[in-house]
């Protein structure tokens, strides 16, 4: 089955490339295409049963601001793009708003990442690096660039790649510290007191946090919850926790269940542990979380950001 961004890429050298160069051949030097955001297709995670809504030939078309391309030129565009072929390769597009659609058609640049990041051109501020969902960044920076002109949108993509080393620390700081409540102080706590439920939800703490945390171990922006485990099996260091993360969630907490997610939940805090120290993000010793936690803090250089409470960036 060809893959949505394929599908995308294929169309656009059929129909949008030779359109712009044959109609618009004074643009080539500042428009750019491709494909990113928010769609299943994105990330390459797109199957058979994704084609239910929202799959169809097409790409984005990215205009720079109106000094650049005027709103008569940017309409013209809208035009010529309505007027591509509907089917392609078995499949039909469907039909666009007046100033295209949220995942293809014409768009504004600066628009475009205002709405997934709140920044027009990518430069964030540390308030907004600490803030913006994650899922967001990683919808601004997946999919592909088939074409830029100007390579405005691929430097902005480049600006947002991945997060600054002092908050990719503070929010990773931040998650071991949620590992360290939930998973080796709460959930036997819970249990104790014969709270079922409530060591469910430590379990699944402890598991959301160590997912996020192994994407930050990684340096890559953890998807939406629906796409965490698949991205999570993908990545390079770690990935064997998302079968430890998922065991954690689906079990329930009787008799020698509970003691085995107990040593599950020791031996994901000792392999995230190993990493840390294998790129020297920690100087504490022993299996407590919690000093790991202040010790990644500790080491972030920006005393502004270092200072702020520890669970400022989750």
């Amino acid at each position: 089955m060809r893959r949505g961004i394929d599908l995308a890429r294929a169309y656009w050298e059929a129909y949008g490339l030779p359109m712009l160069r044959e109609r618009f051949p004074e643009l080539t030097d500042r428009v750019a295409a491709g494909l990113f955001g928010s769609g299943s297709e994105c990330f390459g995670y797109d199957d058979a049963l994704s084609r239910d809504h929202d799959f169809e030939p097409g790409f984005m078309l990215l205009l720079p601001g109106e000094d650049a391309v005027d709103r008569r030129t940017a309409f013209l565009l809208e035009r010529a793009y309505a007027k591509l072929p509907k089917a392609f390769m078995g499949l039909e597009r469907g039909g666009l708003a007046p100033v295209g659609g949220p995942r293809h058609g014409v768009l504004r640049t600066a628009e475009v990442f205002t709405e997934k990041v709140g920044s027009p051109d990518g430069v964030l501020t540390v308030g907004q690096w600490l803030q913006i969902p994650e899922y967001a960044l990683a919808e601004a920076v997946n999919g592909a660039i088939f074409f830029d002109g100007s390579g405005e949108v691929t430097a902005i993509r480049e600006r947002l790649a991945r997060y600054p080393e002092d908050i990719r620390r503070k929010k990773l700081a931040g998650q071991l510290l949620l590992m360290g409540q939930a998973g080796q102080y709460n959930y036997p706590r819970c249990l104790g007191h014969g709270e079922g439920g409530a060591a469910q939800l430590a379990a699944i703490e402890f598991a959301r946090a160590a997912m996020a945390a192994v994407f930050l171990l990684n340096g890559v922006y953890q998807p939406y919850y629906k796409w965490a485990f698949r991205a999570m099996r993908a990545l390079p260091k770690l990935n064997l926790l998302a079968e430890l993360a998922e065991f954690l969630i689906t079990t329930d907490n009787d008799g020698d269940l509970a003691e085995e997610k107990r040593r599950v939940i020791e031996d994901m805090a000792r392999d995230v542990i190993e990493e840390l120290r294998a790129q020297g993000l920690t100087r504490a010793d022993g299996g407590d979380l919690e000093k790991h936690a202040y010790s990644v803090n500790d080491a972030i250089g920006d005393g502004e950001i270092r200072n702020l409470h520890i669970l400022a960036a989750v």
